[in-house]
């Protein structure tokens, strides 16, 4: 049973634990996503979540605070120069977790982590689809037929001004004799 069990000790001893998350923190603030196990990716939220709510605070104490977790005083400048500015009015939920495919080692499954504000896998993709639109089946005769008619007046009309000039003379001459 997993009664109050509220860590995940990822078969490693505290120390050991703290120092893998603050390092994979620092690699996700400086990075914007990394990719990791799916149960080091979830331990990762748990811990990182409350280090970028901090830092929305920007004070000297909510300062030496994220540093003493982090223990990188190029992270903690990134986090509170860039990283807290787009946070700003986010409630939370600043990271996500996406599954990927099986290691292919040990079968263990693999996660990306992102921050949601920086993502390169959900906005252009949805863009890229939304702006194309193209079906795989035959376009049906009523919106084939308009645009066939419109392509014949347009080269009739660049056709139809020099036919008149050159039939009317020639209709004209039988006409007068």
């Amino acid at each position: 049973m997993r009664h109050g069990k509220k860590v995940n000790h990822l078969g490693r001893t505290a120390s050991h634990r703290k120092a893998m998350l603050a390092n994979m923190a620092s690699s996700l603030i400086l990075h914007k996503r990394i990719t990791t196990t799916l149960a080091k990716a979830k331990a990762l939220r748990t811990y990182v979540e409350p280090i970028i709510t901090k830092s929305k605070n920007d004070t000297t104490h909510s300062r030496r605070t994220v540093f003493a977790y982090l223990q990188d005083k190029e992270v903690v400048t990134i986090l509170f120069r860039e990283i807290a500015e787009k946070v700003a009015n986010r409630p939370g939920g600043y990271t996500r977790i996406i599954k990927l495919n099986n290691r292919l080692g040990d079968n263990a499954e693999m996660a990306l982590i992102e921050l949601v504000d920086y993502n390169e896998v959900y906005g252009k993709d949805v863009e890229a689809k939304e702006e194309k639109k193209t079906t795989r089946r035959g376009r049906s005769k009523t919106a084939a037929a308009p645009k066939a008619a419109e392509a014949k007046a347009e080269t009739t009309e660049e056709v139809a001004p020099e036919a008149t000039t050159e039939e009317a003379p020639a209709t004209e001459e039988p006409k007068g004799e």
